[in-house]
């Protein structure tokens, strides 16, 4: 049975609570790690592209989409180098990448200058469409486009554009329906440049991914929120937008569907897999946006587990932890995306570091090894483990 509860005189499905108590519940002695990335695993897409937060050209079930024979199409945030790897934030474009025959080729900027309205461009979605051409992209613009000063607003877009392929090489074109999705409602969603801008301190009303109900067709997309009202600094929730069931690209705003207050501030790149019935919400989390009671948590992939796509969500292995970076290396690997095979990926963070260790920081700025997941009712585990 869905909790209800009461609001401006409707009654409507009350989030999932993600608390201090199924935290308290990680053992960091005894929790699933991912292995130790090591030197032969940093395989860099350019030596003077650094990449970050990735996910698939997909198709409507959320599969990466076939352009060709073991061809797969991309997009990453990504920014030249610098010498503060922080320094990305402000600079990040999507960019359209190519995976074929085991190589990944950086493809540019997936939308050209001027387009996107931020002034950068931060994490999405991507769908192509069944006609193998039309590309829709639901994307994070940061900013407003010629600010004098940067922001940390964030405000979520669509836009079309059509596949093509030009000299055996994909490529975007004739971009076009720029719509923001949604607009923020204040009694459910605090404003996203509300935070300090310290790395984490940031709000957020970012990271839109796209999910077809496999049950009825519905379709929804998914994104990391901050609570509106809350007194502490600890807020962060998953919201939900709902489109039109008759088929029109009109979307609707939801309520929170999951709320971390009092115990996260970050609960990124939230994302959706169907899998033997049931509904897996997965998102990824920093152990230095944990709440102080909740300090002990690492960095890792988070989830929980619903009969539909309604809820109620329960944490996964009751206490949301999938599994960790290694005590050796805590900050190796972030972003986890899990795709319908249960493969995930990331990228590669500060890897081969411990926290104590001295030093520049070792930014991998790249993929970082494909992992997979089993999973089992409310359990979910690294395969093999």
């Amino acid at each position: 049975m869905l909790r209800v509860e009461e609001t401006s005189g409707r009654v409507r499905a009350a989030p999932a609570r993600w608390t201090v108590g199924d935290v308290a519940r990680i053992d960091p002695a005894r929790c699933p790690v991912a292995p130790l990335i090591g030197a032969d695993d940093v395989a860099r897409i350019s030596d003077d592209l650094d990449i970050w937060d990735a996910w698939p050209v997909q198709d409507d079930d959320g599969t990466p989409a076939a352009i060709g024979a073991g061809e797969t199409l991309w997009m990453a945030l990504g920014a030249p180098r610098f010498d503060d790897p922080d320094a990305r934030h402000g600079h990040a474009r999507i960019h359209l990448l190519r995976h074929r025959d085991g190589r990944w080729q950086d493809l540019g900027p997936a939308m050209p200058d001027g387009f996107a309205p931020g002034s950068r461009e931060w994490s999405g979605s991507a769908v192509l469409e069944a006609d193998g051409t039309t590309l829709t992209l639901y994307f994070t613009a940061a900013g407003r486009r010629g600010e004098a000063e940067t922001s940390f607003e964030q405000r979520l877009f669509r836009a079309h554009a059509r596949l093509v392929i030009e000299d055996d090489t994909p490529a975007l074109r004739d971009w076009r329906d720029l719509a923001e999705i949604v607009v923020r409602d204040p009694r459910y969603y605090m404003a996203s440049d509300a935070g300090t801008g310290a790395i984490g301190t940031i709000k957020a009303f970012r990271d839109p991914a796209y999910f077809r109900d496999p049950a009825d067709g519905r379709r929804a997309l998914f994104f990391a929120g901050s609570r509106a009202e809350a007194t502490g600094e600890f807020n962060g929730v998953i919201g939900r937008i709902d489109a039109d069931r008759d088929g029109a690209p009109h979307w609707q705003l939801q309520p929170p569907i999951v709320d971390a207050t009092d115990v996260n501030n970050e609960l990124e790149r939230p994302h959706v897999v169907a899998h033997g019935g049931r509904y897996y919400l997965f998102w990824s989390t920093q152990r230095h946006v944990f709440a102080p009671a909740c300090a002990h948590a690492p960095t890792g992939l988070y989830g929980m587990v619903a009969e539909s796509l309604d809820g109620d969500w329960t944490p996964l292995n009751g206490s949301g932890l999938v599994f960790a970076n290694p005590a050796d290396a805590p900050r190796q690997a972030y972003s986890w995306l899990v795709l319908p095979d249960l493969s995930v990926i990331s990228f590669i963070d500060d890897w081969g570091r411990g926290t104590a260790d001295a030093g520049a920081r070792r930014f991998g700025a790249t993929f970082a090894p494909v992992l997979h997941l089993t999973l089992d009712g409310e359990r979910a585990t690294l395969a093999g483990d």
